[in-house]
């Protein structure tokens, strides 16, 4: 810790009882807002790297709300703030960046005779060497780069040349710092592990099944699926951790110290990033081989994932002279687990419907121990998957698990039935008919469908539907158990007086609940269209099918080529619009549901000043990305997502997409910043937003 940082009130015993900010200048502001910021970094370091908390989580919260209250009112936030990590304006698309160096895999083998066939070619090329091993994490590669100590870059690793820009995701996780510690180099690329701790996995994915979504797999396809988010946000709040292991570039002064791979674990550490405290020097292939068994016999203890070790040459200069091909290293091996599998019957297959209404087939199993653990379920994945087994009632398979994730069957081992399961036409909650969209089956219930009801309410409450508080999962779980709401029109019938006898109500919060529901009474037409849950209906083309159509029977009775004929909606979503509509249990609920609700139209202003103009955004406006869209589309312009020779402008904010502005190169299209765009608007009589 710096002098400066000892000194820091905020570190230890902080005072959390501040003047009023309405009493502070901006001087002031300042002051208190670069010591709180030197805080908060320094009290996530303790609590997510070191594990030993300076302060209590709710001295914690004080500090970082705080800060962010000094942000907001004097207009002081910067891009390495630690309020940053809470996300930011979802994106596009992810870009493709180049690496710095590149990030090369490895060779590997579960054979103990392949390590030492390697172990061979490495003392023939260069004599006697001692290796470090260490973990191989199962989890999601990534180079993250720091210059001048601050964090400026995060890619996956790709195709190990050139990977995706996930800058916004990765400065989320609070394991990779946003300013190093210590003696750092001036510029520093460095290699890590994101991963999903097992733990945080399982309750992760118990919030999710709980909310209606399907659970990730394993922890891997949870971490893997997470940094590929468009929005930050949504990985601000999953559980993500980062483990540091190898430094791929570093200039200037601060890097004595890396000339093995074992210092370089110490040098990280000093920097400020997560290690992993099993990395070990061996001094020869057999220690190595020990090594693996060892920790093999330990992997269900760990709280991640490891499919492995690795094991490398210790000295760097020796890793050197040593190289590599194309597309491995030869200074190191991976040194592989067994895959856990055993070999069962399947006794019955069921088919769960999500809140969602997505089919899920799981498979009912005769027990089984799989790596320490009693299997007698397992997930079939979707009918494609079914299909491509050939799997059936009474056929002998191969059931797979990796640590605590949910278990699957991986092959048919003997065959002792017909063909393969056949998916049920209808679905086996309400009957309605089931559908398929791409490899995925789902049902065509809807509103009407039980087992998607307390889904369908939640986003109906939701700030995406008609923004109803009061209405969380627990609560319309409740209200749903205790026979209170038995279809969506039901909300508005509640007494708010059985309401009030409920467990953790009261008059008082039932009260509230009826106030909010009331104020829905007349929703916009387009927040009612994005409540209702429309598959392939989210809030943008909601306001599209509004604007086009103007009142609800108007949406409701469009054909499929009208339905077309508003721009961003293609056959597929005009397909999926249909047939919610013409399903006979949805229409039943909405008629319904018309007898409590009255969809009102908004009148929106503008003109033709934009006629036959196309746009296109990129990164960070003082907008949002769908108002800015909006506000030029009331004017008579398109906005569409990529750029293309028929694009008229490519507006550019905070951190854009490299690939629109190469695009927008290539194509000759001129590129906005906010203030160019702003004047574009306003010299053709557009206000812009405040």
């Amino acid at each position: 810790m710096s002098e400066q940082a000892s000194s820091n009130p905020y570190l230890r015993d902080p005072p959390t009882d501040f003047d009023p900010i309405e009493e502070l200048d901006e001087e002031r502001a300042a002051e208190q807002l670069g010591l709180l910021r030197e805080a908060v970094r320094e009290h996530d370091y303790r609590y997510y790297v070191e594990n030993e908390p300076l302060v209590a989580d709710r001295t914690y919260d004080a500090l970082f709300t705080r800060l962010q209250e000094l942000e907001d009112a004097f207009g002081l936030q910067t891009a390495d703030s630690p309020t940053r990590r809470v996300g930011g304006e979802p994106m596009d698309e992810l870009e493709t960046v180049e690496h710095v160096a590149p990030m090369l895999s490895i060779e590997g083998s579960g054979d103990a005779d392949d390590v030492r066939a390697f172990d061979e070619r490495v003392r023939r090329a260069v004599g006697e060497v001692e290796y470090v091993c260490e973990p191989k994490f199962d989890g999601l590669s990534a180079e993250v780069i720091y210059e001048d100590g601050r964090y400026e870059r995060a890619v996956t690793r790709g195709n190990g040349r050139e990977g995706d820009d996930v800058t916004a995701q990765v400065r989320t996780i609070r394991t990779v710092p946003t300013h190093l510690r210590g003696d750092y180099p001036d510029f520093l690329a460095v290699r890590g592990e994101v991963y999903m701790p097992k733990d945080a996995f399982q309750a992760h994915n118990r919030e999710r099944v709980e909310a209606g979504d399907d659970p990730f797999a394993n922890p891997r396809n949870a971490a893997a699926g997470t940094l590929r988010q468009l929005d930050p946000s949504v990985v601000a709040e999953r559980p993500l951790d980062c483990f540091f292991y190898d430094v791929m570039a570093a200039e200037g002064d601060g890097i004595e110290g890396v000339e093995t791979n074992l210092g370089e674990y110490e040098k990280l550490a000093e920097w400020g990033l997560k290690t992993n405290d099993r990395a070990e020097l061996v001094g020869d292939v057999e220690g190595a081989i020990e090594y693996r068994d060892r920790l093999l016999a330990e992997r269900d203890e760990l709280n991640y994932e490891i499919d492995g070790v690795v094991i490398k040459v210790n000295d760097r200069e020796t890793c050197e002279r040593l190289g590599s091909t194309s597309r491995a290293v030869r200074w190191a091996f991976a040194y592989k687990f067994p895959a856990r599998s055993e070999v069962t019957t399947l006794t019955d297959v069921v088919i769960q419907v999500g809140r969602t209404g997505r089919l899920t087939p799981v498979a009912l199993l005769d027990p089984v121990d799989v790596g320490g653990v009693t299997v007698s379920r397992a997930t079939l994945h979707n009918p494609d998957e079914i299909e491509s087994l050939g799997v059936n009632i009474g056929d002998r398979v191969r059931v797979q698990r990796a640590g605590d994730v949910i278990p699957y069957v991986s092959e048919v081992v003997e065959k002792h039935s017909e063909g393969h399961f056949e998916y049920p036409d209808e679905c086996p909650v309400c009957g309605s008919e089931v559908e398929r969209d791409g490899p995925i089956a789902y049902c065509t219930g809807g509103l009407a469908c039980e087992a998607q009801l307390e889904r369908t309410i939640q986003h109906y409450a939701s700030r995406g539907g008609l923004d109803i508080e009061g209405l969380g999962a627990e609560r319309v779980e409740q209200l749903r158990e205790e026979g209170l709401v038995e279809r969506l029109p039901g909300l508005y019938r509640l007494d708010p007086d059985e309401v009030a006898e409920l467990e953790g109500w009261g008059e008082r919060s039932a009260e509230n609940l009826r106030r909010e529901i009331e104020a829905s009474r007349e929703p916009p037409l387009a927040a009612f269209l994005a409540a209702l849950g429309i598959p392939k209906v989210g809030g943008a083309t909601a306001r599209a099918l509004a604007r086009e159509f103007g009142s609800f029977d108007a949406v409701r009775n469009a054909s499929a080529e009208e339905l077309r004929g508003v721009d961003d909606i293609g056959p597929t979503v005009a397909e999926h619009i249909r047939d919610f509509f013409e399903s006979g249990e949805n229409e039943a609920v909405i008629d319904d549901l018309l007898r409590y609700v009255t969809p009102r139209s908004e009148e929106i202003e503008g003109g033709d000043e934009l006629d036959g103009a196309t746009f296109v955004f990129t990164g960070s406006l003082s907008i949002t990305r769908d108002e800015a869209q909006e506000l030029v589309q009331a004017h008579g312009a398109s906005a569409t997502g990529s750029v293309s020779g028929n694009t008229d402008y490519l507006v550019a904010g905070d951190s854009p997409g490299q690939r629109k502005l190469d695009d927008a190169e290539a194509n000759g299209v001129p590129v906005l910043d906010e203030e160019a765009f702003r004047q574009l608007l306003e010299g053709k009589g557009i206000d812009y937003p405040a």
